[in-house]
């Protein structure tokens, strides 16, 4: 080697470093935190081109054959040191390395940061070596210290990456045998990266499955532990992993302390491959009705951590936690930002489709483990049924609900098709806030007199979803509190009294005159074959909103007008029959009671008076009247 090269080396970068690291610090990257990350990713590519090398060399790994990255904290010298005794680099390799950016130019750098912040598809990642760059983010003077692997050679790139760095032969005593250490001065306001406990979250948490084992030194006298063992338990075939393990790195990934109510692992192979390792937690996490609906699946890329905020999984699942590892996806430059390709997609809709298929085996093996499961996310399950067409088929077939046949326990949709009456064509269900209140609805008792299942749908979202479920296996999906009940082609049980088909003249004069006097405040009123007990209720229009929305629509704000309800009367009951037989001799009376029956039927479906003082006034002379009359 010629003198020249031997000795201290100043170099200018030709490009403006100042305005590009600048750039990147500001722009690119948007937590300071992944310096580490970059640093321990790059130790762990050293160490494996080490090992791949030493497949046709041996003699390079020399009596050190373990790979391993050492970071060390210096609190007094606020100092950070990160080592690995990987493959090295020569003088040559250095400039190459740690140059990139001046040889590419400015120009070609601004244009692709800027193509990658747009989403143009640029992939920047080992072009211009930006991730060792993400030091001058929390350090202002960056030492390598390096030896190739097979030399003697040791060298020293210095830069405080304002306009020029310094290569210089090293001396042999203080560069590490084999390998690059990096030695960050860290700024003021970056000391508390020479904590070790910080320093061993951030381990844990962003590189604690890269292949390569990682220990820490507390202070540069210490003794190195073990903080990471080179290890990723999903790259371990499933045979090969106990309960007890997977309850562990649940616990580690989820940040929970509960057991996993179901564990998906597997590895897809072929045009996508990747792996993946979910987790369906056995208690509700606490963020899981964060008005984000944010998941929490992590991203990996050759086993380091890249983000938690790339949308693997659709939020309808975002109670699901784990991870997905893939060596192909394609990133931008600063690797926070997964760029919209066609592996992403392949992942997404891969995993979301395991997840759900081995739901649904668990709901056919463990009946009792999946309704521990739905009782906690069916209600986030059935986002997806709202909000996901192509999934829809299937979440329908996971979905469990209460009914008036189902006690205390679930009932599917195919056990309510199995339990159909003859003559049934729908599947009923009502939707409320309440399920004692539904139970004790006017409107289920013509279904329960008939013994027709009704489900009872109790959760805010059951209100909108149920809009865009046409049928399930061909039988449609119909509110007993919309439209007419049609339930004459259901039979009564063979000792139920049957009442009569034909409304008395007398009667339908008298539904006639509530119609007439009730005006606008109903779309209609009619005889009714849902009501066996009481003597109203109230029903949306057939074209209308279901009763439950409406409700919910308005106390949102999203409803300009209520569409106009329909009274149905209980012609065989025996106080309405006593109210026809009245004739026209009291027309006063006649109008309270119309005003009062309307009343009635508001009040059993959970709403006021329609006015209150009106009410009190008429209830006030009718109770008056009676006292009269005795």
């Amino acid at each position: 080697m010629t003198t020249d090269i031997q000795e201290a080396e100043t170099r200018s970068f030709e490009a403006d470093v100042a305005r590009l690291l600048h750039m990147m610090v500001h722009s690119v990257y948007s937590d300071r935190d992944v310096f580490l990350r970059e640093l321990i990713s790059n130790a762990a590519d050293a160490c494996e081109k080490l090992r791949y090398e030493a497949t046709q060399h041996p003699g390079l790994l020399g009596d050190d054959a373990k790979p391993s990255i050492t970071i060390t904290a210096d609190a007094d010298a606020r100092r950070l040191v990160v080592e690995d005794n990987g493959i090295g680099m020569g003088r040559d390799e250095l400039v190459e390395a740690l140059g990139t950016i001046a040889r590419s130019g400015t120009r070609a750098f601004m244009e692709r940061v800027a193509a990658a912040k747009s989403g143009e598809g640029a992939e920047l990642i080992g072009q211009f070596g930006v991730g060792f760059y993400s030091s001058f983010m929390v350090a202002d003077k960056v030492d390598v210290l390096t030896r190739r692997a097979g030399s003697a050679e040791a060298w020293r790139w210095s830069s405080d990456g304002k306009g020029s760095y310094e290569i210089a032969p090293a001396d042999a005593a203080e560069a590490p045998a084999r390998g690059t250490r990096v030695v960050l001065h860290l700024m003021e306001d970056a000391d508390g990266y020479t904590r070790a406990y910080r320093l061993e979250q951030l381990i844990k948490e962003q590189s604690g499955h890269v292949p390569v084992p990682i220990a820490l030194r507390d202070t540069p006298d210490a003794a190195p532990r073990d903080v990471a063992d080179g290890t990723a338990l999903w790259t371990k075939p499933k045979s090969a992993i106990t309960p007890e393990e997977y309850a562990d790195f649940y616990r580690g990934v989820s940040g929970q302390y509960d057991e996993p109510a179901a564990t998906i692992h597997f590895r897809a192979e072929g045009r996508h491959e990747y792996g993946a390792l979910a987790f369906v937690p056995g208690s509700r996490p606490f963020d899981l009705f964060d008005q984000d609906r944010k998941g929490r699946m992590k991203l990996y890329v050759r086993r380091v951590f890249i983000t938690d905020e790339a949308d693997l999984l659709p939020r309808w699942l975002r109670f699901v936690r784990g991870l997905v590892d893939s060596a192909d996806l394609p990133l931008n430059l600063s690797r926070e930002m997964i760029q919209d390709s066609p592996l992403m997609a392949a992942i997404r809709k891969g995993v979301t489709n395991r997840i759900l298929s081995d739901l649904g085996k668990l709901a056919d093996s463990d009946a009792e483990a999946y309704a521990k499961i739905w009782e906690n996310f069916g209600v986030v399950l059935k986002e997806g049924l709202y909000e996901d067409f192509e999934r829809r088929e299937q979440l329908l077939k996971l979905a469990r609900f209460r009914s008036t046949a189902s006690g205390e326990g679930w009932r599917s949709l195919a056990d309510c098709v199995a339990a159909m009456k003859e003559g049934q064509t729908a599947l009923y269900y009502m939707t409320g806030d309440d399920r004692a209140r539904l139970e004790a609805s006017p409107q289920l008792e013509g279904f329960r007199a008939r013994g027709v299942e009704v489900l009872l749908l109790t959760d805010p979202v059951d209100s909108f979803w149920v809009t865009m479920v046409e049928n399930f296996d061909g039988k449609p999906l119909k509110s007993v509190t919309q439209g007419g009940a049609d339930l004459s082609g259901i039979a009564r049980p063979d000792d139920a009294e049957t009442p009569d088909a034909e409304t008395p003249p007398a009667m339908a004069g008298f539904i006639a005159f509530v119609k007439a006097t009730l005006g606008e405040a109903v779309s209609d009123v009619r005889a009714s074959d849902r009501l066996t007990e009481s003597a109203v209720c109230l029903v949306a229009p057939e074209g209308g909103p279901d009763r439950q929305i409406e409700r919910l629509l308005g106390a949102a704000g999203r409803l300009d007008h209520a569409s106009r309800p329909v009274l149905e009367i209980n012609t065989a009951s025996a106080r309405i029959r006593a109210l026809a037989a009245l004739g026209d001799g009291d027309p006063a009376l006649r109008e309270d009671v119309a005003h009062l029956l309307y009343d009635e039927a508001r009040v059993l479906d959970g709403d006021k008076p329609l006015d209150a003082k009106a009410f009190s006034q008429r209830l006030s002379r009718l109770v008056e009247r009676s006292i009269g009359g005795a």
